[in-house]
């Protein structure tokens, strides 16, 4: 029988076989053998797969809905993919502040999975709204119109729920693993790796059949089955809760004087700007303990006397997270082109595998989470334990050069498929096709896999490696805002992608000419905006790596 004391100022037990700052269901004290670690995780692990089955149901065919049944234009039908893709990715942000502050990871996700599940049944009775064509046009345009209310509220009742289900949920799996024990420490960062490929199998699998389902026999069962799949993750989730550890706020220290993450940071903040004109004191200095952090954000020891040292370092540490996320944002825009302009690129090509059988646009984004799916177990089981035995770090390079490498990838990328749609333009232009938007264009939509592929390696650097970076060097209280701070980069990039197709749309078809992303794509020039944003994510990569060079890790790396 393992023993423990209490500490009565922390309120932490202490105990070989208890985990600190963490209870089971029941509310006792979590012991470590009969919980968290894998078997906890394993849970999560498989409520996210089924869950991102469900998600991208919906999210990788969207385009070729708006652009078929709702009949947008390619500029139009890529700038909502964008806002909502934006919007599910941004909301994180929001759910991680009220899940870190108010209702704690679990009952988060509880809630949240209320309105994914209501979205998606509701997406599916609108498919089934008739377009109804008659003499009377305002009739026919009251229905029209009907429809797209019902599948605009739907879509952005599923952005909301899935935008605080996904945060808590990945969150929560982290925290099954104690930090402190040095095999489950470990187990986290490979814990990272293995989610990412059971995300990525379920991706897999929605791309493979989903699409078919939408295309070949009906859109109200091509979202129905994703609505199941989300009931399944809620349950898969559920089936796992005696298992789990919850965090009882372990990170409480002496000194704070307001539980609130939030409100000491900002507190912080106010404090320092109240105090602008006064120099920190030899005396303040000594208060904070950590001499290399504390060069970072200097205004802000001018708070150490009003909030303490430990807010003023909570600040800091937060704060030296921003430019990271900064320099992430162009692979935010880059990561929002594969369900948009790279599906619409595919459509123009010959899809044809037999003379009855056309593969669907939207399924060649299957070759993205093959590449994940991969690679991963190449990357966690060669790739780090080769490079862990000349860099002798645990996760073989930092978190920081992982990122960096995915950028580089990306880059690649971009350039790839741009070089690959200059050649479909050269081959529209020698078959006359210029003037035909609906004619198929002699080229196999095999030439885009190696940009897919190559996007799905620079996943595995950069997704996986955003991910691990924003949780573990966020402070313990805000581990859903830091992966949340992840999330957002994909949001904010499919914000600015939306902005950026609204922009280049407008300036480019001025002149009389067909714009970069016309309704025609033979008379476009989606190379141009590919080589854009290949040279955007070179200037991307080259701060990050300057950035990679003198951050102060808040733990080995």
């Amino acid at each position: 029988m393992s023993t423990f004391t209490g500490d009565n100022e922390t309120g932490t037990i202490v105990s070989d076989d208890i985990v600190e700052c963490s209870v089971d269901f029941q509310g006792n004290p979590s012991v470590r053998s009969a919980s968290g670690g894998w078997r906890s995780s394993g849970f999560t692990i498989g409520a996210e797969m089924a869950e991102k089955f469900a998600y991208f149901g919906v999210a990788s065919n969207l385009m070729t809905y708006f652009t078929g049944p709702l009949q947008e234009s390619t500029a139009v039908a890529a700038s909502n993919v964008n806002l909502w893709l934006g919007t599910a990715a941004f909301l994180p942000l929001i759910w991680g502040s009220i899940a870190d502050s108010f209702l704690g990871r679990f009952r988060t996700i509880l809630l949240t999975s209320s309105f994914y599940i209501m979205g998606l049944g509701l997406l599916t009775y609108s498919a089934t709204i008739p377009d109804l064509c008659g003499d009377q046009e305002t009739h026919v345009s009251c229905v029209s119109q009907v429809k797209v209310g019902v599948f605009f509220c739907a879509l952005y009742l599923i952005a909301l729920g899935e935008g605080g289900f996904k945060v808590c949920l990945r969150t929560f799996g982290a925290d099954q693993f104690d930090e402190q024990d040095p095999v489950e420490s470990k187990a986290k960062s490979s814990y990272f790796n293995w989610l990412y490929f059971a995300i990525s199998t379920g991706i897999f699998t929605t791309r493979l059949v989903i699409n078919y389902v939408q295309e070949n026999l009906s859109w109200a069962l091509g979202y129905g089955i994703p609505c199941f799949s989300m009931i399944l993750s809620l349950f898969l989730f559920l089936l796992g809760i005696k298992t789990y550890r919850f965090n009882t706020g372990g990170e409480k220290r002496q000194g704070k004087k307001h539980n609130n993450p939030f409100v000491r940071i900002g507190l912080v903040l106010i404090a320092a700007a109240k105090n602008r004109r006064q120099t920190p004191s030899d005396e303040t200095c000594l208060l904070l303990p950590d001499e290399e952090t504390s060069n970072k954000f200097r205004f802000l020891d001018r708070a150490v006397i009003s909030c303490g040292s430990y807010e003023v370092e909570e600040a800091k540490t937060v704060l030296s997270l921003i430019p990271i996320w900064m320099c992430s944002l162009v692979f935010g825009i880059v990561y929002g082109q594969s369900p948009t302009f790279f599906t619409k690129q595919g459509s123009t090509m010959d899809r044809s595998i037999s003379s009855t059988l056309i593969v669907p646009a939207a399924t060649l984004q299957c070759f993205i989470s093959l590449a994940i799916i991969f690679f991963i177990p190449i990357y966690d089981r060669l790739f780090v334990p080769i490079v862990r035995s000349f860099t002798h770090k645990p996760a073989g390079i930092t978190t920081l050069q992982r990122i960096s490498t995915g950028i580089f990838l990306s880059i690649i990328s971009m350039a790839t498929a741009a070089l690959v749609e200059m050649k479909r333009l050269k081959v529209a232009r020698d078959h006359g096709l210029v003037g035909s938007p609906d004619a198929t264009v002699p080229m196999s939509v095999c030439w885009l896999i190696p940009q897919y592929v190559l996007f799905g390696v620079s996943d595995v650097f950069t997704m996986v490696g955003l991910q691990e970076f924003f949780y573990g060097q966020i402070p313990v209280e805000l581990r859903s805002m830091g992966l949340a701070l992840y999330l957002s980069i994909i949001g904010i990039g499919n914000f600015l992608s939306s902005f950026m197709v609204s922009v280049i749309e407008k300036a480019t078809s001025q002149s009389g000419q067909p714009s970069w992303f016309d309704n025609n794509l033979n008379q476009a020039h989606l190379d141009y905006f590919y080589w854009l944003l290949a040279c955007l994510s070179s200037i991307s990569f080259v701060f990050i790596v300057h950035l990679a060079k003198s951050y102060v890790y808040k733990s080995p790396k």
